[in-house]
């Protein structure tokens, strides 16, 4: 069996029971929360109590995988997992590396769920985000109607993407039915590699390693109490990551443990930074920018694009700081739900939201107030 009939075989389509689930809603007003494996359920702001289930764990599938085109499409409700293990057996890889986020009671998060939260892991910097590699979508939108964007290759891709603007919308201008996007090839060989060092120090070594040709694929910096400690991935053929690797220098660590520090302690936030009571914090600014002066501990991704924050600061001086530095600043996990999550839109750029908001999803009905409160 090709992998193409593998994938229609343990394929279920629930396309016309979701829409009219969907049609009923939208003429009763009535709103809707989507579901999938629910892992990604803590972030944003919580749907009102009063929203109807949308189940899209069900709707699953690995409708088309073509491993020479670097191409795969699966259903909303088809688990990451489900995917990886396919792909593995062609040597190829979900290159952003997803976070699950998942946990006992939440296992197997589901790729519509990690498109429409827009999650990227360790790689995004080098490998492109989740909405750099999506490709195309069918989209149900509020209206009851179902949409195709963009396709399955690259040069499809043209006009207004719609496909990639639900990357990253929460589910709140429509359900991502199934997705079509890039693989990339599992890299031969891969070295990660850690130096003590202070977080100025760390910024100027990131930025000066990004600028050269050089096979890095993620770093890392964190404070351990001793001063702060730089984790640097590389990856690709031997000879070149070797040869990096005499460049950048530090200590090697041991294959298992550097597998183990990028996938549980980073992507999956179980590094120690990530436990305890404080507020987390998404950051994003210019990888460039300097430390910022912000009270509680902090941890940098991305080259320094990405910083997490661990605070129990007021959300306002928070974001005064960040904004003053070009980025802006999401409250992740913890804190006040009820409030603004995401960072505060200007006029103009709420005024679009709203604008596609109501070419999408007319009488507001998808997950209302997820991303903002009157949104």
């Amino acid at each position: 069996m090709d992998d193409q009939t593998r994938g229609e075989a343990a394929s279920k389509d629930l396309t016309t029971a979701l829409t009219e689930q969907m049609r009923a809603a939208a003429a009763a007003g009535r709103p809707l929360v989507l579901r999938g494996a629910g892992t990604k359920s803590l972030l944003g702001r919580p749907v009102t109590d009063s929203a109807e289930p949308l189940d899209l764990a069900g709707h699953s599938g690995i409708i088309n995988y073509q491993p020479k085109e670097l191409v795969i499409t699966a259903r909303c409700g088809t688990t990451l997992d489900a995917i990886d293990s396919v792909l593995a057996e062609h040597g190829q890889q979900i290159p952003f590396e997803p976070p699950r986020l998942g946990s006992k009671d939440r296992p197997g998060a589901t790729l519509g769920g990690t498109i429409a939260c827009g999650l990227s892991g360790p790689a995004r910097p080098f490998a492109g985000a989740a909405r750099d590699l999506v490709l195309g979508a069918r989209v149900l939108t509020g209206r009851a109607e179902v949409l195709r964007f963009g396709g399955e290759v690259m040069k499809n891709v043209a006009g207004y993407d719609c496909s990639r603007l639900m990357v990253g919308a929460f589910g709140t201008l429509g359900v991502l039915l199934d997705i079509s996007f890039k693989v990339l090839p599992i890299p031969p060989f891969s070295r990660t590699l850690m130096q003590a060092c202070d977080q100025v120090t760390a910024l100027e070594r990131m930025n000066r390693w990004a600028a050269r040709p050089l096979p890095v694929t993620a770093t890392c910096w964190t404070d351990a109490g001793d001063g702060g400690r730089l984790w640097v991935r590389l990856a690709g053929a031997e000879q070149g990551v070797r040869a990096a690797q005499s460049v950048i220098g530090g200590e090697p660590l041991a294959d298992e443990d550097a597998a183990a520090f990028w996938t549980e302690s980073i992507r999956e936030q179980q590094h120690g930074f990530f436990g305890g009571d404080l507020a987390l914090w998404r950051i994003a600014l210019p990888q460039a920018t300097a430390p910022l002066d912000l009270p509680g501990p902090q941890l940098l991704e991305w080259v320094g694009a990405q910083r997490w924050l661990r605070s129990a600061a007021e959300p306002t001086a928070i974001r005064a700081v960040v904004t003053r530095a070009g980025g802006h600043a999401t409250l992740f996990r913890g804190g006040e739900r009820m409030g603004a999550v995401l960072h505060p839109l200007g006029a103009p750029l709420m005024a679009l939201h709203r604008h596609l908001k109501h070419a999408f999803d007319p009488q507001g009905i998808l997950n209302p107030g997820r991303l903002y409160q009157d949104f």
